[in-house]
């Protein structure tokens, strides 16, 4: 037992070593428009699930850390250039996205589905809807399916999760698609009690389930110990209080 505790206490002073080595502070990449992963609050501050499992990953490394915010088209540019080692903002893990960065273990998982006015739209097949003018954010999954899948003349393709509950806000767009939990925030605040799910959670393979964290590629000693430090917080319990902090049910 003696020789197992210290190989694994071993095994962390090495992946503290070589974290340290990448950059001080380790730099992390956040996008502020997809509450209630991340998201601008009345004080001006970035706040949000995605916020917080950054806080509690960065001390479970026992590293310091830097958030950067960052428009969400230019995030894997930015990754790529070195700008930052870390974005930790919902992202999906894609055979292309695999070209620029490598990815960690899955920390939440969530469905995509329509959103849109139940008084003008009853809840259909999401097949039948592509008659309908449908926002979400551009370079998202859900944006790659609709094009895939949907007449282009009824796609916008707007900057944010925001902008495109906005669209809908004021009739510009029929119906949104997105996370099913960023949905759900959006349908319990003020701005969404005229609204609710219009479809059940849509399957098809451009659209995954699972968000992950994307690491700066060739770093496996960095990658390695993101993955442990996921694996931290879930097992001091840590990842749970944060999860109830802003989703009434599990997500992982």
């Amino acid at each position: 037992m003696r020789r197992i505790k210290r190989k694994i206490l071993f095994m962390w002073m090495l992946l503290f070593i070589s974290v340290s080595l990448v950059a001080a502070p380790l730099r992390v990449a956040i996008e502020g428009n997809y509450p209630p992963f991340s998201y601008v609050d009345d004080s001006g501050q970035v706040v949000g699930f995605d916020i917080d499992i950054t806080h509690a990953l960065c001390a479970a490394m026992g590293v310091e850390c830097e958030m950067v915010l960052v428009e969400w088209s230019e995030i894997l540019t930015g990754l790529v250039a070195g700008d930052y080692e870390l974005i930790i903002a919902s992202m999906g893990k894609t055979p292309e996205r695999e070209k620029s960065a490598d990815f960690s273990d899955y920390y939440y998982r969530a469905h995509s589905v329509f959103v849109g006015d139940p008084k003008l739209h009853s809840k259909k097949h999401y097949d039948d809807l592509k008659h309908l003018r449908i926002a979400t954010g551009k370079d998202t999954l859900q944006s790659q399916y609709l094009v895939a899948n949907y007449p282009h003349e009824n796609i916008h393709l707007l900057n944010s999760h925001d902008e495109a509950i906005d669209a809908l806000i004021k009739g510009e767009v029929d119906l949104v698609l997105s996370n099913s939990i960023s949905q759900l925030h959006f349908l319990q605040s003020a701005d969404g009690e005229n609204f609710d799910f219009i479809s059940e959670p849509l399957v098809n393979e451009l659209l995954v389930d699972y968000a992950h964290i994307a690491v700066r590629k060739n770093h496996p000693e960095l990658l390695l110990a993101v993955n442990e430090g996921l694996k931290k917080i879930r097992f001091t319990g840590q990842y749970d209080q944060i999860n109830r902090k802003y989703i009434p049910f599990s997500i992982y």
